[in-house]
């Protein structure tokens, strides 16, 4: 068994050719380039179920030689993917199961008889092997498509693979790619395009997930699975962001966002580090711009649309709206285009870089003791803002909403450590004064963004808009003494 460690990229088809023949390549360049004409068959069952269990099976023809291939397990983080392959040839194109079993390949019970082909990648690889920093890559960069039945999709991408050396040292050569042609870093492999086409499933949006955790892990590789789960959640959100499949996209988007804030807050605390200081600064820049967009959105489709929904024929009402809309439509624009650009991308290489190239800190404390320093920090720094509340004051309230959003945070990044049911009604409890929280900020958000649209023709109209929120603003309040009163009556989870 070997363990494949590559980096994917996105490349248009112009931008291929460009560096195909670019002088700086030809430089790194040990082997001469050449062309392989690469098909493909990738077996499952009906109902995919090797594909449930994060397993790939392929019959690979190259000329007259066929190759067989079993992938497993593995994880991807920034785009570097890295599985368990077991692989072997094979005299025709027929699968081998004697000879996948000599290779130590092992199919789960029962599969073997129910394997069908379910897609194919169909494709020109041009391959050579790269010297870069005293590591060896193989550099593919492949062209063609993805069949499933009648349904295609192209392949145009590039594929760092990493032959010897360190896989930060792959993150730095697509560093230096991307100065000379623009690349996306690419989180879904050409089998799971494959396996979108077969089951023809709709695209939904992906909610993130933190690893389950054990008390045996270093503080460094779980902080590092923590940022990689962030990242993932990010990234496997974007495109469907911008190309407006479905609002819950950008949510999420944003959700990664905040998780990964929180997530480097907390790396940093454990380690000083100038590189992670920067990132963080670059991921708290998108934030503010994705929060920006957020304001807008919510203006627009939880406060303006109801007050219009009941007085339809308010002329000033419409006027606002409109302006308003504009204002939307100008803050998305801005935000897809932070999100499109090759600053985006490579702020996710150098995540990478980052990662690959962090080592364990001398003698550390254990994780259970980390994870609890952290909770009680976060947990101290809620009580003493919401006890620090005189009234309703707006920038306290904004305050205890930040302290809120970033234990809850926490705790489900270290949740797994500790009892399941006390975490679990820990979390709910405040899950439900954060909701509230966001629900005042949201108000208080919605005054400001009304002083900017402000004007002697729009004053009457910009009055009644507030009046109507501090109705609910009151309502909220109430609530929200409450809510702080069941939560402030929680002991917690981790004592």
């Amino acid at each position: 068994m070997a363990i494949e460690t590559e980096l994917k990229l996105h490349i248009s088809p112009e931008h291929l050719q460009k560096l195909k023949s670019h002088p700086w390549l030809r430089s790194l360049s040990i082997t001469r380039a050449r062309n392989l004409k690469l098909y493909n068959i990738y077996y499952d069952t009906a109902d995919l179920e090797l594909h449930r269990l994060a397993m790939a099976l392929r019959l690979r023809r190259v000329g007259r030689q066929f190759l067989q291939t079993l992938k497993g397990g593995g994880q991807v983080s920034a785009g570097l993917h890295q599985r368990n392959e077991w692989e072997t040839p094979v005299v025709s194109e027929q699968l081998d199961f004697d000879a996948l079993k000599a290779c130590g390949g092992e199919l789960p019970h029962g599969v073997r008889n129910h394997l069908q082909p379910v897609f194919v990648t169909d494709f020109v690889r041009n391959v050579r092997l790269l010297k870069f920093e005293g590591a060896e890559i193989e550099l593919c960069m492949d062209s063609g498509e993805i069949r499933a039945g009648q349904a295609s999709c192209p392949i145009s991408e590039l594929e760092l693979e990493l032959k010897s050396g360190t896989a930060q040292q792959l993150f730095k050569l697509a560093l230096a790619l991307l100065d000379i042609v623009p690349l996306q870093v690419e989180h879904t492999s050409k089998a799971e395009y494959g396996y979108l086409l077969f089951s023809a499933a709709k695209p939904s949006a992906s909610k993130g997930r933190f690893p389950t955790l054990n008390k045996t892990q270093s503080i460094t590789s779980v902080l590092q699975g923590l940022i990689s789960a962030c990242l993932a959640h990010v990234q496997s959100n974007v495109p469907g962001a911008l190309l407006k499949l479905d609002e819950e996209y950008l949510h999420q988007v944003r959700v990664g966002l905040r998780r990964l804030r929180v997530a480097l807050s907390i790396a940093q605390r454990f380690r000083a580090d100038a590189e992670l200081a920067a990132l963080r600064g670059q991921v708290a820049k998108l934030c503010v711009e994705l929060g920006r967009t957020r304001e807008w959105d919510v203006f627009v489709t939880q406060t303006l649309a109801p007050i219009c929904t009941r007085l339809p024929e308010h002329a000033g009402l419409r006027d606002v709206l409109s302006v308003s809309e504009r204002a939307r439509k100008k803050q998305h624009k801005e935000m897809e285009n932070s999100l499109a650009s090759q600053d985006f991308q490579r702020m996710l290489l150098c995540f990478g870089a980052w990662m690959q190239g962090t080592q364990p800190n001398g003698v550390e404390t254990t994780l259970g003791q980390f994870a609890v320093q952290t909770l009680k920090k976060r947990s101290k720094l809620v009580a003493k803002q919401g006890n620090a509340l005189t009234g309703e004051d707006a920038a306290q309230l904004h305050a205890l909403r930040i302290a809120c959003k970033k234990l809850r945070y926490s705790t489900e990044m270290f949740g797994s450590l500790f009892s399941e049911s006390r975490t679990r009604e820990y979390v709910t409890a405040l899950a439900q004064l954060q909701d509230i929280l966001g629900t005042l900020n949201d108000i208080a958000v919605a005054h400001r963004l009304l002083n900017e649209l402000e004007n002697a023709v729009r004053h009457d109209t910009l009055a009644l808009i507030r009046g109507w929120m501090e109705h609910d603003y009151a309502a909220r309040i109430a609530e929200f003494g409450k809510a702080w009163k069941r939560f402030a009556g929680h002991k917690g989870f981790w004592d």
